[in-house]
């Protein structure tokens, strides 16, 4: 849900009723993740997307229906083997998506209004709703914002409204998405839920030191794939918003006080394009020591072990040096800055998501990879 907060707000601040459609969990080669979602307006108006297009007819009118009815359901989709254009995902995946309507008179309005506004502005926020237990429950929502304040909740025990806090919070620090099991005795309502915990974060950084062609066409690539973009150079001359027109920040500093005094997290990615030991070895002695996702370096083969030896002169030890992505970027045969970019941008996806890297066409590897685990463990459960 929280993927289409920008047009679900609007449609909140101009009171229109609409149901929406959330992934709840997949299997096999499923197109969309947990998260994804397609919501209905009651003119009929549809935005959002839960399948790529093989089952959005059918949950279009789940949508329509829990509109009319305000009933809240979950339903599963997947491959027809009898007849692969009947509703289901022929890429041979299965989903499970939950519809829930958003009407003027339901309780959880409120709620999801105010975890749709923090989405569209930016803000982190976590919203959990009821996927399957009591009926009484279905389509409750609790808000968690990253300060510990929250706002609704599921009426039934406070213990409760604690726990899934607590755990939407960890899931929101770690900006995933994904279900909750809780068993009987930590539901406190006399049977196991299964809860929907949707993050809303910040977008990932990408910091780029080095303000070169290739970082021009490198901060391109990265704000298409979303992340917040940095430009780090030491050099007034060349570090400009005339040069980087879509960076979201232009730095001048030396690289490695900058980042010393800058945020990153697990999911930040460091691309290092200066190729010179003045910046990239005191750079690089920081940045692998540094909780980040990615940490990349531009330069020749000769380069990149001239600079391992450096590293290792300042005190690198070999499992820092392992993490270093260098030469930068994937195999592509890249020459122009815009191809070296698409290798490096190829690399930090792979890295993310656990790919190989290697030709889809002949190989056996899957096509979608779940590099990070999306189930919480189960809460409670007198299993």
């Amino acid at each position: 849900m929280l993927d289409i907060a920008e047009e679900l707000n609007r449609w909140v601040e101009q009171g229109r009723d609409f149901a929406v459609a959330t992934v709840v969990a997949v299997g096999g080669s499923a197109p969309r993740r947990p998260g994804a979602a397609l919501a209905v307006d009651a003119d009929g108006t549809a935005i959002g997307s839960v399948s790529g297009g093989c089952v959005e007819g059918a949950v279009y009118e789940l949508c329509a229906q829990a509109l009319a009815d305000g009933e809240t359901v979950l339903e599963r989709f997947c491959h027809s083997d009898e007849d692969a254009f009947a509703v289901g995902l022929t890429c041979g995946g299965v989903i499970d998506v939950l519809v829930t309507p958003v009407r003027a008179a339901d309780p959880a309005r409120p709620v999801l209004a105010s975890a749709l506004a923090a989405a569209a502005r930016g803000e982190a926020a976590a919203v959990a709703r009821v996927v399957s237990g009591p009926a009484h429950l279905l389509g409750r929502a609790l808000l968690v914002r990253p300060d510990g304040s929250r706002e609704g909740g599921f009426g039934t025990h406070p213990e409760l409204d604690r726990t899934v806090a607590g755990e939407a919070a960890a899931f929101l620090d770690a900006g995933r998405t994904g279900t909750l099991h809780i068993g009987e005795q930590g539901s406190r309502c006399g049977a196991p839920l299964t809860v929907l915990v949707e993050s809303s974060a910040p977008p990932p950084r990408m910091i780029v030191f080095g303000a070169i062609d290739f970082a021009s066409a490198l901060v391109r690539i990265g704000k298409f794939l979303g992340h917040h973009v940095t430009v780090c150079d030491a050099r007034p001359v060349f570090a400009t918003r005339a040069r980087f027109p879509e960076a979201d920040e232009i730095v001048v500093e030396w690289p490695h006080r900058y980042l010393e005094r800058t945020q990153v997290d697990g999911r930040t990615v460091l691309c290092v394009l200066t190729h010179d030991a003045r910046f990239d070895v005191p750079l690089l002695r920081l940045a692998l020591r540094l909780p980040v996702a990615y940490v990349g370096a531009m330069g020749s083969r000769r380069t990149h072990l001239d600079r391992n030896e450096r590293l290792r002169e300042v005190g690198v030890s070999e499992p820092e040096l392992a993490r270093l992505h260098s030469p930068i970027g994937l195999d592509l045969g890249a020459r122009t800055p815009e191809e070296t970019a698409l290798s490096i941008a190829a690399e930090i996806v792979a890295r993310r998501r656990g790919g190989s890297g290697v030709f889809l066409t002949g190989a056996h590897t899957p096509i979608h990879h779940d590099s990070a685990p999306v189930r919480a463990g189960r809460i409670g459960s007198v299993a």
